[in-house]
């Protein structure tokens, strides 16, 4: 979206024509419903623009529910925003911190902001860009219009915000590249503002940076008791997807973790937490069961945690795939019966599979390098039966488990 687009949408005609859309979803949809508007006398940026939020609506559920059917959008802006289950999460923190005003530095289309809002909060909301802040203007319209706590929104470079006024910073660097569209990731020393910037302001005010999940661990700050700063490090995963890591700061640290995982399963919430990376298990042979830790548990590298709970243990080094014999799990992993270990190869894992009348198979895999969808179609599946095939490493050769999910509790 530009400015032109989003100048034609933001007035009582552009807005109301929205509304009136229905779902606009197949590129059929699209074609018939531009015609049809160009032919009613619509501008092209009018037209442009309502047609892409619709599109964009639709898509946001997933994220927004049915709030998004009253959110703006950009692209770009809809796709690195955070989900709505996890900034609720994120709003509670702060709020049972004590935190009274929160300035969201980063603030995109507003997802987060809309969640400290909604838990009474104060909130600076600022972003360097001036369409996306006037989308994250509209977004927060009904805290700004209402009697709560003031809630503004900004297009202002974050580095040059005046935070006398707030207690507590919220921190999304812009990880990749300038748009509102299509837009690809940049280095880490490209981030915007720079992570020097970001860590410095973390050390003197709490807050709560937003990374992705997969950030460099030996580049993240540590606890420094000398200076009396805390810090703690949280991994997230919304169904079975590791979604993003926040360094927690100050007031917003807990004392003694140092480390965490949250991990999010519909309207379930899950926390492992540890002061520090936690020791692995003894490597075990394989046992009667597979478990196959959350991301967000790898990553907070608690997996260790997890297999003494689960009387449990790696099944080769280096793999996160846990293995034992007791009939148990949790909300930290997958867990899988183990039926019979099967040929690694294509061809006699297919005939095994098909001897045994398997037409439907999820394939998951562990340190191999196997594309599932290509092998998929070397399987040539049929029959009735379902499984899920486990593919690993073990002691340098390949192991293919057969085995069935275990229904969580």
């Amino acid at each position: 979206m530009d400015s032109a687009e989003l100048d034609a949408l933001l007035t009582r005609e552009g807005l109301a024509l929205l509304e009136s859309l229905g779902p606009v979803e197949s590129t059929d949809d699209v074609a018939r419903t531009v015609s049809r508007l160009r032919a009613a006398g619509h501008s092209p940026e009018l037209v442009s623009a309502a047609v892409g939020q619709s599109r964009l609506r639709a898509r946001g559920e997933a994220k927004f529910g049915p709030f998004a059917s009253r959110m703006l959008f950009t692209r770009a802006g809809l796709e690195q925003a955070t989900r709505m289950s996890v900034s609720a999460h994120h709003a509670h923190r702060m709020r049972a911190a004590g935190i009274s005003h929160v300035a969201d530095l980063g603030c995109g289309i507003g997802g987060d902001s809309l969640a400290f809002a909604s838990v009474g909060l104060g909130v600076l909301a600022v972003d360097a860009d001036a369409v996306t802040a006037a989308l994250a203007a509209y977004n927060l319209a009904p805290f700004r219009q209402g009697e709560g706590p003031a809630v503004e929104v900004r297009s202002a470079l974050a580095e040059d915000v005046d935070l006398a006024h707030v207690d507590a910073v919220w921190l999304d660097p812009a990880r990749r590249t300038a748009g509102h569209g299509e837009t690809s990731r940049v280095a880490a020393s490209d981030y915007s503002p720079s992570l020097d910037w970001v860590f410095d302001l973390a050390a003197r005010v709490p807050a709560g940076v937003k990374l992705g999940p997969g950030h460099d661990r030996n580049a993240l700050p540590e606890t420094d008791a000398a200076r009396g700063w805390n810090v703690e490090t949280q991994w997230i995963s919304v169904d079975g997807s590791t979604v993003e890591l926040v360094v927690w700061t100050g007031s917003l640290a807990r004392p003694g973790v140092g480390r965490s995982a949250l991990v999010l399963r519909g309207d379930a919430a899950h926390e492992l937490a540890a002061a520090a990376d936690t020791p692995d298990e003894p490597v075990r042979e394989l046992g009667a069961f597979v478990h196959e830790p959350e991301g967000a548990v790898i990553r907070a590298r608690l997996v260790g945690d997890v297999a003494r709970a689960l009387e449990a243990g790696p099944i080769a080094p280096g793999i996160a795939y846990l293995t034992g014999d007791v009939a148990t799990t949790s909300p930290f992993v997958s867990s899988f019966r183990v039926r019979e270990t099967l040929p690694a190869d294509p061809k006699p894992l297919a005939k095994a599979l098909r001897a045994r009348g398997i037409g439907t198979l999820e394939i998951k895999k562990r340190g191999v390098d196997v594309d599932p969808a290509a092998l998929r179609r070397r399987l040539s599946l049929k029959g009735d039966e379902a499984a899920t095939l486990l593919l690993t490493r073990v002691g340098g050769k390949r192991l293919a488990i057969l085995a069935d999910r275990v229904p969580r509790g």
